[in-house]
């Protein structure tokens, strides 16, 4: 097709939203932020070992690389010019670990994913040198606790566990990175001259990263025994880090970078102190924007930042509440259950019922984050009757990802002060309605959802489209397109929902303790451990005969 016959939009902007569960490739029109079309690929999570979750990390680049190809295609049958394709912004799943051969261009272990819980006794390890074992000692700094979540310690598990890594470190051949970094080295050249770099709202997640003077802080890295020379540069999350190397958009800068929380809050508009936004993903993430103040919290939540949109612009800070578990309870509904066959059925079954039928379910199944941050917890389903069906199990499954939600909302109006009066939503869970409707129920405030729900892909491409040198998307409020949205509001009564919500929390309280890194003890008192097998089954046999015979003579 001729160029002239091509239908022309001006300005276009390509996003890289790199999720846990999938990778996908979209792009915007920089005037308008409509969605022009896009592609999705789903990414395999390996489970080895109780509690590990891995991904490839070639597999991941594969994926990308797929979505941009494929995406490119169908603009093309759209009549659209993929030339007007004027910048790319990466957005990503946040705290999951790569290290690879910058000589080879190898991975030197799979990825290990955020939600991954190996590094439990590394984090008890370090635990005991700290004074008082302070999981926050850090916290001022990092604005995070020490847990199994953020990338210091899953980087301290690899050198710890892992030869290969070790050898490369010694050997100056290792880089570190989240996934930011590796997928702009390898779009941007990889061992032939690509950039390693990531940007200060990934780095805020690594706990090795002071957020006060935007560095990597040489303290931490020798609190955790981490070179500071495998780290990526760390850069803002507006500006052009290098050009794509191969494919279709060869030559085209990458220009924007945010991890997939922030980049859902730029892609929110949510640029006041005080705006907030909640994601559904594989977790569920509510942040909220506090400005050019960095707050700490009383109750549980993180400090983290929102985003530093160009070299010279100031630098925002988010409270932000964590939860591991929102959209991948679905997938476990579906993968491990087999309850059922595709994500969308979850919905179906929870509006038959209408109801759990009093059936709570925690799914702890990598500890509880926000605003507990308690590893020992495990998941749990509770209040099951005769009568309760896979139904109700949907339907709790959906309630759960809800009262999380109302838990970290209460923590924030705790730190805030000001209760929010309605909560803006995105990510992939929000096109389930009966989510929706459920969530303004337990909070008691409306909820209102964009019609275009990929704020989290949009923001990377603000970011990009804005970037020094590239200039093709205004951030000024005035300029910002207004978006239409859904909005859902409270059916129930409030007390009916102070009820359920009190409910859960009994069934929370039920899920903690339940697991501990230690091996049972050698010196278990237990007078059984130490009795032959054969002579236990004897002696219980004795026993009960003789109960017997004795209950025989009361009668």
């Amino acid at each position: 097709m001729a160029a002239s016959d091509r239908v022309a939009l001006g300005p276009l902007v390509g996003s890289i939203d790199q999720g846990t569960s999938s990778s996908r490739f979209l792009v915007f029109n920089a005037k308008t932020a409509e969605l022009l079309s896009h592609h999705q690929v789903e990414i395999q999570q390996k489970f080895p070992k109780e509690g590990w979750v891995e991904q490839d990390p070639k597999e991941i680049l594969k994926s990308v690389y797929e979505c941009v190809e494929r995406t490119c295609e169908k603009l093309q049958q759209l009549n659209i010019d993929i030339t007007n394709i004027k910048a790319i912004g990466v957005s990503n799943q946040r705290e999951t670990t790569v290290v690879w051969d910058k000589i080879t261009g190898e991975p030197l272990y799979n990825a290990i994913v955020w939600l991954d819980l190996r590094t439990q006794s590394t984090v008890e390890r370090l635990l005991k040198r700290i004074p008082g074992n302070n999981k926050s000692f850090f916290k001022f700094r990092t604005g995070l606790p020490l847990s199994t979540y953020f990338s210091a310690v899953k980087l301290r598990w690899l050198l710890d566990n892992v030869e290969e890594i070790r050898q490369a470190v010694d050997n100056g051949r290792a880089m570190f990175g989240t996934i930011d970094s590796w997928l702009i080295w390898c779009l941007t050249g990889g061992k032939n001259g690509g950039v390693h770099c990531t940007d200060v709202t990934n780095a805020s997640r690594t706990m090795l990263f002071n957020i006060h003077s935007l560095d990597w802080d040489p303290e931490l890295c020798q609190f955790f025994d981490i070179p500071m020379e495998i780290l990526p540069k760390v850069r803002s999350s507006s500006e052009i880090y290098g050009l794509m190397k191969s494919g279709a958009l060869t030559g085209v800068p990458i220009s924007g970078c945010l991890g997939d929380q922030s980049a859902a809050l730029v892609g929110q508009m949510c640029f006041q102190d005080g705006q907030a936004k909640n994601t559904y993903g594989t977790g569920c993430f509510l942040l909220c924007n506090t400005g050019q103040k960095s707050v700490f919290s009383e109750h549980g939540l993180l400090t983290t930042i929102a985003y530093k949109l160009g070299r010279d612009k100031p630098v925002c800070y988010a409270l932000e509440g964590s939860v591991a578990i929102a959209g991948a309870v679905v997938r476990w509904l579906r993968d491990n259950l087999g309850i059922v066959k595709t994500s969308q059925e979850i919905e179906k079954l929870a509006a038959e019922v209408g109801t759990s039928y009093g059936c709570y379910f925690v799914p702890a199944f990598s500890g509880l984050y926000a605003p507990y941050w308690e590893p020992s917890a495990r998941g749990i389903i509770c209040g099951l009757t005769q009568f309760t069906n896979k139904n109700h199990i949907a339907f709790a499954a959906l309630e759960a990802v809800c009262f999380q939600t109302r838990e970290i909302l209460d923590a924030m109006n705790k730190d805030c002060g000001i209760p929010l009066s309605q909560l803006q939503v995105d990510g992939g869970m929000t096109n389930n309605k009966v989510l929706m409707q459920l969530q303004s129920d337990i909070l008691c405030i409306p909820v209102v959802k964009p019609s275009m729900p990929e704020t989290t892909a949009l923001g990377a491409a603000m970011a990009a489209g804005a970037a020094e040198g590239v200039g093709i998307w205004s951030l000024n409020p005035g300029d910002l397109t207004a978006v239409t949205c859904e909005r859902f509001e409270p059916q129930i009564n409030p007390e009916e929902s102070e009820y359920r919500y009190a409910r859960w929390k009994k069934a929370v309280m039920k899920s903690m303790g339940w697991e501990t890194s230690e091996a049972p003890s050698n010196g278990d008192t237990s007078i059984f451990c130490s009795l032959p097998l054969g002579f236990f089954i004897m002696s219980s046999m004795v026993m009960l005969i003789g109960a017997k015979y004795i209950s025989g003579n009361d009668k």
